[in-house]
Order: C-alpha cells, then sequence, then structure tokens
C-alpha cells in the first residue's frame, strides 16, 4: 500500500482527503493508494514526517503551519519551493524527503488569466501568500503586500526580491500599509489570510479593502473556503467582480501534487465536485 496524507494543525477542516481519494478511486489506483489527514502539533512535525516513510507514505501535502518547516526538512527541493522559501507537497523516495511548492502553479492555473501588468494585492504574510506573490510577481504583476504584522511583510519582501528579479518581467514588489491599500484600486486582489474562516468574520473591518472598489474589473480570489461562501467572496461576487474560492484553488493545487506523486493526470472535475461535496 502507498500512503499519501495533508499534513496540518488543525486538518480535520480539510477537504483533502475526500478530493484525492476520489481522484485516486478514478485513476483505478485505489485501493492500493490512500490518502488521509494528519494533525501534528508544529514541536512534533519533524520526527513525525521523518518516520512518515517507515509507516508506508510515499508523500504529503502539508498546510498551516507547516509550510516554512516543510521546506527546512526536506533534503531536496525544487526550485519553485526554494524560490517561495516554503512547501505544500513532500515525496518520500529512496530514503530522502524532497519539498514542491504546488500552491504558486496551482494559484495560476485557478486565475487562468495572464497576470503580467496587473497591479496585485496579496493579503498576509503566511505561507500561501509567499506563494501567491511568488507566483504573481514571477508572471509580470506588479505586486503589493499587506499584513497585520509589518515586519513580516518586510521579511517576506526581503526574502523574495532576489528570486522574483530572476523572472522574465522585473515586476514591483513592495510592502502596502493599510491606508495605502485602502487608498487605491487593484485588478486582482488575494486573501491569504484566516479573515472569513470563522463565522461573523468581517473582512471589510479586518482587511484593508473597501465594498466600492469591488467591480468588474477586479478578480478577488479568495483563498478561505467554509461550508457556506464567505463575506469577501459573496460581497465581491454581488458587486460583479471575477470571484474565485478557495476550493477551486484547493483542487488546482492538489491536481499538481497528484501529477507529482502518480505521474499521471488527475481527474480534475471530479476532485472539484468531490471537493464541494463535504459538509
Amino acid at each position: 500500500m502507498r500512503r499519501l496524507a495533508v499534513l496540518g494543525y488543525p486538518v480535520s477542516h480539510s477537504r483533502s482527503p475526500a478530493m484525492q481519494t476520489a481522484a485516486l478511486d478514478a485513476l483505478g489506483l485505489a485501493p492500493d493508494w490512500t490518502y488521509e489527514a494528519i494533525e501534528m502539533p508544529p514541536e512534533d512535525f519533524a520526527v513525525r514526517t521523518r518516520a512518515l516513510p517507515g509507516a508506508g507514505f510515499v508523500g504529503a501535502n502539508v498546510t498551516i503551519p507547516h509550510k516554512e518547516a516543510a521546506l527546512e526538512l526536506a533534503d531536496d527541493a525544487a526550485a519553485v519551493a526554494a524560490g517561495i522559501g516554503a512547501a505544500n507537497t513532500l515525496s518520500f523516495r529512496d530514503g530522502t524527503i524532497r519539498a514542491d511548492n504546488t500552491d504558486a502553479p496551482g494559484l495560476l492555473a485557478a486565475f487562468g488569466r495572464p497576470a503580467a501588468g496587473l497591479r496585485a494585492l496579496v493579503l498576509g504574510a503566511g505561507g500561501s501568500a509567499r506563494a501567491a506573490v511568488w507566483a504573481l510577481a514571477r508572471e509580470g504583476a506588479n505586486v503589493e503586500v499587506w499584513n497585520r504584522t509589518g515586519e513580516r511583510v518586510d521579511e517576506l519582501v526581503r526574502a523574495l526580491a532576489g528570486s522574483v528579479e530572476a523572472g522574465r518581467d522585473m515586476p514591483r514588489l513592495a510592502p502596502v500599509s493599510a491606508e495605502q491599500a485602502l487608498a487605491s484600486s487593484y485588478d486582482l486582489i488575494v486573501n491569504c489570510t484566516s479573515v472569513g474562516l470563522s463565522e461573523g468574520d468581517d473582512p471589510f473591518s479586518q482587511l484593508p479593502l473597501r465594498e466600492e472598489l469591488l467591480g468588474r474589473r477586479v478578480t478577488v480570489i479568495d483563498l478561505v473556503y467554509a461550508r457556506e461562501e464567505t463575506e469577501l467572496a459573496a460581497t465581491a461576487r454581488g458587486r460583479g467582480a471575477r470571484v474565485i474560492d478557495g476550493i477551486e484553488v484547493l483542487v488546482r493545487q492538489g491536481a499538481e501534487s497528484l501529477r507529482i506523486w502518480t505521474g499521471r493526470e488527475p481527474p480534475l472535475e471530479l476532485m472539484r465536485e468531490a471537493a464541494r461535496r463535504v459538509d
């Protein structure tokens, strides 16, 4: 049996097991391949992850709060993971751990349009935000980054600047204050914070966003997914913005991970349906 998992803390809300199990079944790989969720506190992550191959695991997705630790743990890293400074996909082969990052290509696949020349606002400074900033900037977008803690944004921008400048379009990458973001308009807004995960979260009081700027020329990507559409996604949709929710991004990055592990072409529509069926 070849085992796969998603590692996080918490992780019980993840839709990856349902999505990936459906894909493995459709590809004819089940029951020889399985996918499960494993909750790992940060203090246990390194030891328990290194022990996974001995229990039959061939790979794992990594989610909050382990993405940067996953890269540090790996013996080898794909260029995209090294450039971002975070990993969301691990492969266990021949006694080594290889790190990849499918968050970046998954985000671009979900966006589905050229990003060059766009003005983008990325909200957050964690592993998912790093991937979004790196992906968009490498594609030529002008990216501004906001986080409640300004020091984390400054560190993110410093860390990614060299890698981004190796891209073909030499975009602008800069931190932005809440006041600057509120006074600006954007072509693309990516929410990489947890705002919207809890019932009653008000994105317009917790994030530097104004409802009146969410119009038809704007695309909003909200990485948060919950049982109901988030207030940010619903408001943006109601004002005519193009909205891409967290489940679509999850499907796209999960498909990239599955390609890495199995070498097979994932059944995207089936994965999408399975992820959306989860209560």
